[in-house]
């Protein structure tokens, strides 16, 4: 395949991502509870599945985000009663976070709202395409970061 060629593919690659991503975000986004954002429901899931406490500065280098980003994300989220930040006790200094169990019931019924868009895209696909493809898409996080 000559540089013309690969520079098409790629081209045509990263559209086609670009604009289902930006479908699925607005798609989701409109799913979620009301007052939920997908940031929110990310971290919310993000909790959730680690079942520890994160500082916000892990949470920020998890998702990719500045901290003040992130910071700006755990107030909103702390507001709303869905997460409880406190202080370190190996380190008081800093800050841990966990998700409430109001946190919880808020995550479980954004999942609730999510899941059956999610799946239905899967089914309508079929489930051989996806499995097929995920792969790939592992291999191309991982590179982009190796790169950030």
């Amino acid at each position: 395949m000559n540089d013309s060629q690969t520079d098409s593919l790629s081209v045509a690659l990263f559209s086609e991502m670009f604009m289902a991503d930006q479908l699925a975000r607005n798609a989701l986004s409109n799913a979620l509870p009301k007052g939920m954002e997908l940031s929110h429901f990310s971290v919310l899931n993000h909790l959730a599945r680690a079942g520890e406490a994160k500082s916000p500065a892990k949470l920020a280098k998890s998702f990719h985000v500045t901290r003040g980003a992130m910071t700006n994300t755990l107030r909103k989220l702390e507001w709303a009663g869905h997460i409880h930040i406190h202080p370190d006790w190996d380190d008081a200094r800093r800050k841990q976070v966990t998700i409430s169990p109001a946190g919880r019931k808020a995550r479980d019924a954004a999942l609730a709202a999510i899941t059956p868009i999610i799946a239905d895209v899967v089914t309508s696909i079929g489930h051989d395409k996806v499995r097929s493809v995920l792969p790939v898409l592992r291999e191309m996080r991982a590179k982009f970061d190796e790169q950030g």
